[in-house]
């Protein structure tokens, strides 16, 4: 395959990760970060020593703290910042960026500013007919950097783009797949982080496998209702997008979200709690972006419900959890909580 230009946006774990991904298949890739001085440590080391420690830079990585840069050098781009730079980012980008240009993302989230998908942003700041992809799964950043097996989603309702996204990732331990249903899987990658919270603050409280397992099994039930409010479709929330990302980040502790809610669980604050982990907790935001469009879209989602009310009213993990066991009983098949 010919090598390709990839410019990819974060310079954090993930996109750190899968700056060398591609690499590995053969593509130039020019990493980008916004802050000079890691940039440089970056250049030096030819390591992420901060986020990534261990994952040594192919050669054909290079990286740069210049956007004009990597927005000249690159044939597409991919963008792994946190969703609350999303915006901004590609604010930037436009003015710097050819008609033509192809964008991806590996963001996990909403835009804060209104709830709205990531692939909606894209299309009101660029244009509708940019090809546009998202990638996501069941995935953590060292284990890609050490090359141990993993699966992905790629989609995109561009199937010529996220055709060649597929080629230009794919390897013997990466194995890619691809959608077209680009909402449920930008929703179910935004909500499983809502649900890790809450499995972690059921896991700090003490409580055991059966709560967790019930946890993760209503999560996904009110990940699938509101996916398929916003016209996501019902099989891609059983997929890797959907269910096997909410296994991976509500069951192990890579997970910074699952590890903040065991430090609420645990009794801790929760700012304390967050500058102890050190990097992005997306579902802290994701709860409060959820949890707005459950109640604008009049969707029982109970557990999201709960969680955004432990991190943004200072409701009590215990009572949180109790609120939930002393609703009215239901049937599992009626689609309520």
């Amino acid at each position: 395959m010919t090598a390709r230009k990839i410019g990819i946006l974060g310079a954090g774990s993930w996109g750190t990760a899968l700056a060398i991904q591609a690499a590995r298949t053969g593509c130039d890739v020019l990493l980008w970060g916004h802050h000079p001085q890691h940039v440089a440590t970056l250049a030096d080391g030819r390591e992420n020593k901060r986020y990534l420690p261990g994952a040594v830079f192919p050669w054909n990585l290079s990286v740069s703290a210049n956007l004009q840069e990597v927005s000249r050098f690159s044939d597409l781009l991919l963008i792994a910042v946190p969703s609350h730079a999303f915006k901004t980012t590609l604010e930037q980008l436009r003015p710097l960026t050819a008609a033509n240009i192809r964008i991806a993302w590996a963001t996990k989230g909403f835009n804060p500013d209104n709830g709205s998908l990531l692939h909606e942003l894209v299309a009101a700041l660029f244009t509708a007919q940019t090809p546009a992809a998202v990638l996501s799964g069941p995935t953590f950043a060292h284990e890609v950097a050490a090359e141990l097996p993993t699966a992905i989603t790629i989609a995109s309702p561009y199937p010529a783009f996220s055709n060649e996204l597929t080629q230009l990732f794919h390897s013997n331990r990466f194995r890619t797949y691809t959608s077209a249903d680009i909402v449920g899987v930008e929703v179910g990658g935004a909500v499983k982080n809502v649900m890790a919270i809450a499995a972690g603050i059921a896991d700090g409280l003490g409580f055991g496998a059966n709560t967790r397992a019930a946890l993760i099994t209503r999560g996904l039930t009110e990940i699938i209702r509101l996916g398929l409010r916003l016209g996501g479709h019902q099989e891609t929330f059983m997929g890797l997008a959907g269910l096997g990302d909410l296994i991976l980040t509500c069951t192990d502790n890579q997970s910074r979200n699952r590890r903040l809610g065991i430090a609420l669980g645990r009794g801790q604050a929760l700012q304390p709690a967050m500058r102890e982990i050190g990097q992005e907790i997306e579902g802290v935001l994701a709860a409060k972006e959820t949890y707005l469009l459950s109640q604008k879209h009049a969707i029982d989602m109970p557990i999201t419900e709960q969680t955004y009310k432990v991190l943004y009213e200072g409701l009590s993990p215990a009572t949180a959890v109790q609120n939930l066991l002393s609703r009215e009983l239901k049937s599992e098949s009626t689609g309520q909580g």
